[in-house]
C-alpha cells in the first residue's frame, strides 16, 4: 500500500488565503465607498491592497514557494510583472504624449 497521508490533509492554508483574500477585499471596498479620504489616496491605498492581495494568492493557491523549481516559477513571475508594468507604462507614455504634436 501507498502511503497518501498527504492527499488527505486539512486545507489549512487555503482557508487562510481565502479568509484573508475576503478581508483584503473587503477592506478595499470599505476605503473607496466609506472613507472621505482624496481620491488619488484611495487609488493608491487599494493599489497596494492588491499588491498585497496579489503576493497572498501566489503564495497560498498557486504554491508559488513550493516545488523543487520554485526558484524558476518566481523568475517567471518577476518576468510577468516586468512585462505588464513595461506595456502599461509604454501604453500611458505614447497615449498621453501623442496629442502634444498636433
Amino acid at each position: 500500500m501507498s502511503n497518501h497521508t498527504n492527499s488527505h490533509k486539512f486545507p489549512v492554508h487555503h482557508i487562510i488565503g481565502f479568509i484573508s483574500s475576503l478581508a483584503l477585499t473587503f477592506f478595499a471596498v470599505w476605503v473607496a465607498l466609506k472613507t472621505n479620504l482624496s481620491f488619488t489616496m484611495i487609488l493608491i491605498i487599494i493599489g497596494g491592497l492588491a499588491i498585497i492581495q496579489a503576493t497572498l494568492q501566489l503564495t497560498m493557491f498557486m504554491h508559488l514557494n513550493e516545488g523543487k523549481d520554485g526558484r524558476v516559477q518566481q523568475i517567471n513571475i518577476i518576468y510577468a510583472i516586468f512585462t505588464a508594468v513595461v506595456i502599461v507604462a509604454g501604453s500611458v507614455w505614447v497615449l498621453s504624449s501623442g496629442h502634444s504634436h498636433l
